[in-house]
C-alpha cells in the first residue's frame, strides 16, 4: 500500500459531523367549545397557522367531532406565539376559543 492511499484511509476515518442538540416539539392542540363559530376556527388556521383551506376545514370538522385535534407541531417557543395570536384574534372576536400546547 503506497503511502498516498494510506492517508486517503486515515482521512476517511477521522471525518466526522458535529452533533445538533434536537429542538424538542410541541403540539398546538386546539379545543371545542359551544360558541366559536365553525369559519372563524377556519379563519385562524388558514391565517395563524397556515393550512390550506381544505386541510384547515378538515380539521376544524375533527375539532368540533372529537372535541380537539393537533393543529400543529412546533418549537415551544413558536408555538407559544401562535397561541397567542389566536387568543389576540379570539378575544377581539369574543369568542372563547382554547388553544393549549403539550409536549410531542
Amino acid at each position: 500500500m503506497s503511502q498516498h492511499e494510506s492517508d486517503i484511509d486515515s482521512q476517511n476515518d477521522v471525518i466526522t459531523k458535529p452533533e445538533q442538540a434536537e429542538v424538542p416539539l410541541f403540539h398546538v392542540v386546539m379545543h371545542n367549545d359551544n360558541f366559536t363559530t365553525m369559519d372563524f376556527v377556519v379563519f385562524v388556521l388558514v391565517e395563524v397557522f397556515a393550512h390550506g383551506m381544505d386541510k384547515a376545514v378538515s380539521l376544524m370538522m375533527d375539532i368540533h367531532q372529537t372535541g380537539q385535534a393537533i393543529v400543529a407541531t412546533l418549537p415551544k417557543e413558536i408555538g407559544e406565539m401562535k397561541i397567542a395570536i389566536v387568543q389576540e384574534y379570539a378575544e377581539e372576536a369574543e369568542f372563547p376559543l382554547l388553544v393549549t400546547l403539550k409536549r410531542a
